[in-house]
């Protein structure tokens, strides 16, 4: 594939590449593959190991580096600003579109190089967690012929493997958009109709799992795991068919390496009895299930203590799923506020501006801001929220918040989350102790 094949076709070129970038070996594509390499500390046998994080014995602590290598117009308005009044730029692929393929390269570049770095993955691991969620679109690994698209991206994921490993961080790859958008969300790539699961679009996405999955296939000591496709929506897809593409999207990862733990989104189905037969006998098999109370007139209209009683509910449950299960996503907001959280140019439910709603309360500072600016009483109702979700959640494998940063969105953004003493430091400390009891 372009972009995909070039970087694999010269191991002497790729070799120069990663001289010019930095002293010490990195691994890039030929050299995750290469049994000979042991330039990193790896041997020869690395494919033989098992999954190398105890998802039985420990707990996944993980952060999603949202934003990074799949737009979204709320984590990143800034990109977006200059189409806020026209609004016909509203994604990944009208902005690749709108820009063209030389500009939009050049100022995605930017962006891919510039807003996580190596001293991100040092701050998440410093913070105790223990895991990244890394989500990509199948452009960047199976590009289709006639999409705007660009490439690139697989450059700067193979340097963050090094700073996952160089923090000690294990890495979720996390494949967040589909062909036709398995989702119609504007994080799919595509704010539009679902259109995967017409024409090519399934086999595609099982290209890009293979191409994905044997990139790495030699870094499994820091690649634990694979999500085979983030938030197909169930009830605008064929179910039986999405079942179909997890088990072979399983095979497929598993062709790569036994050493990868493979992790399928619940399709917003109940995960604790739709999937219960699903994958019966798979080794390393994960569900990943996203826990908002945002996203309709109900749940932003309830109350702080309905939020936790809310969240701790989902403890019990989780932890009588029969797999390894991780809330994948999830937040310390409480309100949909952020700017263009629902879409570019579009309203709040919690304010009233978003259609059919009604007004809850105001967005004053967390339409945008930052947790310092926060009121006293968000502050306490964040923090009480976020203790609550980590007692529910850790009562099975684990969990991933998201997001590590945004540019304005203070009840999404963890770095500032954390400095602002709203999530817990250590991780077991709590203010607000027992309320899941």
């Amino acid at each position: 594939m372009t972009g995909f094949g070039s970087l694999l076709r010269s191991a002497t070129a790729i070799l120069a590449l990663v001289s010019n970038v930095r002293a010490a070996p990195t691994l890039y594509a030929s050299n995750f593959n290469d049994p000979s390499n042991t330039t990193n500390g790896h041997d020869s046998q690395l494919d033989k190991r098992a999954v190398a994080f105890d998802y039985n014995g420990q707990k996944v602590r993980g952060v999603n580096l949202g934003g990074w290598f799949v737009l979204e117009p709320w984590i990143t308005p800034s990109i977006f600003e200059e189409w806020s009044t026209s609004q016909t730029v509203v994604d990944e692929y009208t902005y690749t579109k709108t820009l063209g393929k030389a500009e939009a390269s050049s100022r995605l570049s930017s962006h891919w190089n510039t807003w996580i770095t190596q001293d991100d993955f040092n701050a998440i691991a410093k913070a105790g967690l223990n895991h990244v969620r890394i989500p990509i679109g199948y452009w960047a690994v199976a590009p289709v012929d006639g999409d705007p698209y660009v490439q690139g991206q697989l450059d700067v994921l193979d340097q963050a493997i090094n700073w996952a490993r160089s923090a000690g961080l294990k890495v979720m790859l996390d494949l967040h958009g589909a062909p036709g958008s398995q989702n119609g969300f504007d994080n799919s790539g595509r704010l539009g109709p679902v259109e995967w699961q017409q024409g090519d679009s399934v086999s595609q996405t099982l290209t890009a799992l293979e191409n994905l999955s044997n990139r790495y296939k030699g870094a499994t000591d820091v690649v634990t795991a694979i999500e085979l496709l983030n938030e197909p929506l169930g009830s605008s897809l064929d179910l039986a068919g999405v079942q179909d593409f997890y088990s072979k999207g399983y095979q497929t990862v598993k062709a790569a390496s036994s050493n990868f733990a493979v992790t399928f989104h619940d399709a917003f189905q109940d995960f604790s009895t739709y999937w219960t037969g699903f994958g019966s006998g798979d080794d390393d098999l994960m569900i990943d299930t996203h826990q908002y109370q945002i996203f309709s007139p109900a749940e932003v209209g309830r109350s702080p203590s309905e939020h936790v009683s809310t969240a701790c509910a989902l403890g019990p449950k989780l932890k009588s799923t029969n797999k390894w299960i991780v809330v994948g996503e999830w937040t310390g907001a409480q309100t949909d506020c952020a700017k263009w959280l629902n879409g570019l140019g579009k309203g709040a439910r919690y304010d009233g501006t978003f259609p059919e709603s009604s007004y809850t309360g105001t967005c004053d500072g967390k339409y945008t801001g930052t947790v310092n600016d926060l009121s006293s009483n968000d502050k306490d109702n964040i923090r009480s929220y976020v203790e609550a979700q980590l007692d529910a959640y850790e009562q099975h494998t684990g969990w991933f918040f998201w997001t590590w940063k945004t540019e304005s969105a203070p009840e999404w953004h963890l770095k500032d989350l954390i400095a602002g003493g709203l999530f817990p430091q250590p991780l077991d400390s709590r203010q607000h102790p027992g309320q899941c009891n």
